[in-house]
């Protein structure tokens, strides 16, 4: 399942990791660890912070990919599940049940 993760920095640990000059190369590999299949880098509650899209089929793997920003990064992570085109079309059927149910 696809999951949007949302990360806010702390600025203590924020300002802490990028005086590190291996920064960068280890926000690769961490990022590379995840699999992620997406990364954007923003502002999210006038933190440091971003969107992660990573894949996984099981929760037990939620603490593996989400520990690492919380030590290294002392960031706030939330999984938000996402649907690509593809998923929604899938979903079609169980969408016209619930309308037909549901909708007046």
């Amino acid at each position: 399942m696809r999951y949007l993760m949302k990360l806010r920095l702390s600025n203590e640990m924020g300002n802490k990791a990028l005086r590190d000059p291996h920064f960068g190369e280890r926000l690769g590999k961490l990022l590379a660890d995840i699999k992620a299949e997406a990364a954007y880098f923003t502002t999210v509650g006038g933190q440091r912070g971003g969107y992660i899209v990573v894949n996984f089929d099981d929760a037990s793997q939620m603490p593996a990919i989400a520990e690492p920003f919380f030590l290294w990064l002392g960031a706030d992570v939330e999984f938000l599940p996402v649907m690509v085109p593809e998923d929604l079309a899938r979903a079609d059927a169980s969408i016209q049940a619930a309308v037909e149910v549901w909708a007046y």
